[in-house]
């Protein structure tokens, strides 16, 4: 049997994650650790006011990076999984930058860019665009020479591959790529708008909240990053079965 997936599964996770809260909240029986009760209604009030605003402030910013990483990583991997050369001269970069902690640089991008919402945008952009590239790479890689052939057979130059063979062949991957990098950037995120910013969940927790002992609050704070990654990972998860549902069926035709 398979399990579960999509919505029926989500349910099933929240009302998993309520029951534990619910259960440690009375294990530690302090007023670090609120019940849910109290502290869901208080989230419901916020999000039609200054939560609301500092949840809008860091979903901007994680779909700018987003869609950076996108328009920048999957061209970057079509063209190194496309051209041999070009994929033998940056391999020994890429495999010396990929595991560094592009955290560690988010000084440097405000001595280059500011203090500014681009720096943070560019940091989280970073961590998502290597995870894709990489992915985009490999599967521009490992296509059947065959399949290529016959499309060259046809007349088709390196521009219609990279629309109609490589990309196609590449999306799902991504989508997977990006559905996993999601909770990273969401903590990138994080500790990005902890300090020099006004608006964004990472400043509401950490300034507004937890150094003034509103634990209640910051807890809604939390909850709020905590939707912001959901709706991510499920929209996300939501797009790449449909692209899988879609390749099964013309698979069939």
């Amino acid at each position: 049997m398979r399990p579960k997936t999509g919505i029926s599964s989500g349910f099933a996770g929240l009302g998993m994650f309520l029951l534990l809260w619910q259960i440690g909240s009375w294990l530690v029986n302090r007023p670090i650790l609120p019940p849910p009760l109290e502290v869901l209604p208080i989230f419901a009030r916020l999000m039609t006011g200054p939560l609301g605003l500092h949840f809008a402030a860091s979903a901007g910013r994680v779909l700018a990076a987003i869609a950076l990483a996108l328009v920048t990583a999957v061209p970057a991997g079509l063209a190194l999984g496309q051209i041999p050369i070009l994929n033998r001269i940056f391999t020994p970069l890429i495999a010396i930058l990929y595991p560094i902690p592009k955290i560690v640089l988010l000084p440097v991008l405000y001595v280059l860019m500011g203090i500014t919402d681009i720096s943070k945008i560019c940091l989280i952009a970073l961590i998502i665009f290597f995870q894709i590239m990489v992915v985009v790479r490999d599967e521009a890689l490992n296509l059947h020479p065959e399949l290529i052939l016959s499309v060259r057979s046809l007349g088709a130059g390196r521009r219609a591959l990279f629309r109609y063979v490589y990309f196609p062949a590449s999306l799902p991957a991504v989508l997977t790529a990006l559905r996993v990098s999601i909770g990273t950037a969401v903590a990138v995120l994080f500790i990005a708008e902890q300090s020099l910013t006004t608006y964004g969940l990472g400043y509401y927790i950490v300034v507004e909240t937890y150094q003034v002992l509103l634990y209640p609050q910051m807890y809604a704070g939390i909850l709020g990053m905590s939707l912001l990654g959901v709706l991510l990972y499920f929209g996300v998860f939501t797009i790449e079965k449909q692209v899988n549902q879609y390749k099964h069926d013309a698979g069939k035709d």
